[in-house]
């Protein structure tokens, strides 16, 4: 790959697996294979995307997306917070979508607001029931924080990651951490992080 070949889906699945490879080497490994693609373009790729996020004359914003991704599957308007949801499809997750929220939409460029994996409509909903069914790639932060209330986001020391605490059934504490909301890994439950509501950060 080089700086003059397109950057389209392929490359922006490359971008979320550089940082998923943190936790999950094998799992990443596996799926930069699918792709038909190597750790080397993996690596490139995502260095194309945070030059590209930095470029002064580069799309930014909902733009990028665009252009990596084409025209959204779905969009939503959120009138309440003057708003809009937009997702598209990604091969490597069938049954998930990348989700963007955008706004305020009175502005010409809307902000970025947050951005992540999340469950595509009618797509078949993991039954979370205990611990042991939290596998890694197998949820969203979403599902996990409804499948076990009470739940609390809390910063996971990177702009891509995020920790959930949460309660289990039999009232003890549990914690995972997701990278662009997909499930990661499972965490001591004990945590001295400060709590966030704030949208995650795309990438």
């Amino acid at each position: 790959m080089t700086s003059s070949e397109p950057f389209g889906p392929t490359e922006f699945q490359l971008v979320l697996l550089r940082r998923m490879a943190d936790h999950q080497p094998d799992l990443v490994e596996d799926a930069v294979r699918a792709l038909g693609a190597s750790r080397t373009e993996m690596r490139e790729a995502n260095r194309r995307w945070q030059a590209w996020a930095h470029a002064r004359r580069g799309p930014g914003g909902l733009a990028r997306y665009r252009a990596a991704l084409g025209e959204p599957v779905a969009r939503r308007r959120v009138e309440r917070y003057d708003s809009e949801i937009l997702q598209w499809e990604l091969p490597l997750w069938p049954h998930l979508r990348w989700e963007v929220l955008v706004g305020p939409l009175g502005r010409r460029t809307p902000d970025v607001w947050g951005s992540g994996l999340v469950r595509a409509p009618g797509s078949p909903v993991p039954e979370l029931r205990t611990e042991a069914d939290l596998r890694p790639w197998s949820c969203t932060v979403a599902e996990v924080g409804n499948a076990f209330p009470p739940a609390r986001a809390r910063d996971g020391g990177a702009p891509t990651r995020l920790r959930l605490d949460f309660t289990l059934p039999d009232g003890s504490p549990g914690a995972a951490e997701f990278t662009w909301g997909l499930l990661q890994r499972l965490l001591p439950p004990a945590s001295t992080s400060a709590p966030t509501d704030a949208p995650r950060p795309g990438p």
